[in-house]
């Protein structure tokens, strides 16, 4: 199959709509069928889709593997992908294998539905990230709200019912901004075409509301401070691998639309509005940080670190340099799969224990040492610790922060000593001490299946800590003309006002 010229993104994004045509025609009981095929529809979608990896030209910034066909009039069906949105669908296509197998003996009923609005979920989340027209991205990005909708109000916990309408009516509400946005842009423009609008100039004061209304939308899905207050009750109410995407894929989708939307499309915009972003950004490092220290439910914490590290990622993109974009796509593959594994962890103890509470644990390292030294790599990828991945993302937005506005770096450097103070109580009322409770003297450690989900995670977080290459050379091309076209746009808005 010749990749360049192949249709690659559609078959990778509608793969796994092939696995929910098989799995919807089992009978009711044939529970394990439905299982392998989940898990084999998500191998093979990743097997194809290391091939854009691998014929990848990481020397151009332009969008490669294009795809371009009529479809609702001026509206046409287009797919592409760069620097910045490969790495996207790769790590989305990465993670959901290791979700089903998760949910492998944890999802005990309507395990077929379960597996069918997973793999909607996939084709809905790698469309996001190949989408090159304003309407095919807002379907996406709108659709894959539904699966997760049902995925925690049906899987969830006891609250799961208030949990999916917070979280749906929050994202609804400021996408509908985006909507009249998307519209607005088409009257001016004439055209929905991602790449014709990335050239277009909008007007200084149309970019005002533009960016307003889609900084609405991404602000809610990152979330950033005050408007995350859906995501904790979404991740604590949750199942184990709702959590998992929820964290590592549709948080990002936030961060992809500000570098793909805002800064591109409304350049004299984020220049004036980014102290706004950097003011928010540091709120939302340093207060989730604090409120993370409160907590006594593991998923509530770690849904509030998650928070803390969306806003290195805000302000690594908002100082509109090559290390500050740079800092913050890689924090958010880094987030992707540390947060991933660290609810993982977290679904591995509450399948035996059924209780996610601080205080219901300690002394595991005793009974557990293959899960000890898991999360621990994990805790120290968390904070930042230097030879994990965690670290290369903070360190570059920090710097770049740091030649922008020190305090702005200043205040953003005390939310890792807050992260390394609530990662490292966690592990050590959870995996050191004494084993005081008699129902964890039987716990056991780790099954191979098990394993199997938290090896390439361990890998890949020291991999990255160490060699941080191959993420940073396949964005380094798109993040240097993102950067350039933004310079000269603010030069040319200069030399015009003069």
């Amino acid at each position: 199959m010749n990749v360049a010229t192949a249709p690659i993104l559609s078959l990778i994004t509608f793969l796994p709509l092939v696995g929910v045509a098989f799995i919807a025609f089992l009978p009711r009981d044939a529970v394990q069928n439905a299982r392998y095929i989940a898990l084999w529809t998500t191998l093979v979608t990743f097997g194809v889709s290391l091939l854009i990896w691998i014929n990848f030209d990481p020397t151009t910034a332009d969008f490669q593997f294009v795809e371009e066909r009529p479809w609702l009039g001026p509206i046409a069906y287009r797919m592409g992908v760069d620097g910045i949105s490969m790495l996207f669908v790769i790590l989305t296509t990465f993670l959901m294998p290791l979700c089903i197998l998760a949910s492998w003996e944890s999802i005990e009923t309507r395990v077929k539905e379960y597996m069918i609005a997973f793999l909607v979920l996939e084709t809905l989340m790698i469309g996001v990230f190949c989408a090159l027209d304003l309407v095919l991205f807002y379907l996406f990005f709108e659709a894959g709200l539904i699966p997760m909708f049902l995925i925690i109000g049906v899987w969830g916990g006891p609250r799961r019912v208030y949990a999916s309408f917070k979280f749906f009516l929050y994202t609804l509400l400021g996408s509908l901004l985006m909507l009249l946005a998307m519209m607005a842009m088409y009257w001016h423009a004439g055209t929905t075409n991602i790449v014709t609008l990335l050239g277009t100039t909008f007007p200084p004061g149309m970019q005002w509301w533009l960016w307003l209304a889609f900084f609405a939308s991404f602000a809610v899905k990152l979330p950033m401070w005050p408007v995350h207050t859906w995501l904790p009750d979404a991740h604590v109410e949750a199942p184990t691998a709702g959590s998992v995407l929820l964290a590592a894929i549709l948080l990002k989708m936030g961060g992809y639309g500000f570098l793909r939307f805002s800064v591109p499309m409304f350049p004299l915009a984020s220049q004036e509005l980014a102290p706004l972003v950097f003011a928010l950004s540091v709120v939302a490092i340093v207060y989730t940080s604090l409120v993370a220290l409160a907590q006594e439910d593991m998923k509530k914490l770690i849904a509030y670190s998650s928070v803390a590290h969306m806003g290195f990622v805000t302000m690594g993109i908002f100082t509109f340099t090559t290390q500050g974009v740079d800092g913050a796509i890689f924090q958010m593959i880094s987030h992707g799969i540390v947060s991933a594994a660290l609810f993982l962890c977290v679904g591995v103890i509450y399948d035996r224990m059924h209780t996610r509470q601080i205080d219901a644990y300690g002394g595991l390292v005793n009974r557990m040492p293959i899960y000890a030294f898991c999360v621990m790599v994990f805790t120290m990828a968390n904070v930042g610790l230097p030879g994990t991945s965690g670290f290369v993302g903070e360190f570059l937005t920090l710097i770049a922060a740091f030649k922008v506005n020190t305090w702005v770096a200043f205040l953003a450097t005390t939310g890792i000593i807050l992260s390394a103070a609530y990662m490292l109580y966690l592990y050590r009322r959870v995996i050191f001490g004494v084993i005081e409770r008699p129902n964890l003297r039987a716990i056991r450690d780790m099954s191979p299946r098990e394993v199997v989900v938290l090896a390439p995670l361990v890998f890949l977080t020291i991999l990255f800590g160490f060699f941080p290459a191959p993420i940073l050379d396949v964005t380094a091309a798109s993040v240097r003309r993102l950067v350039q076209n933004y310079e000269a746009a603010i030069r040319t808005a200069t030399a015009l006002a003069q």
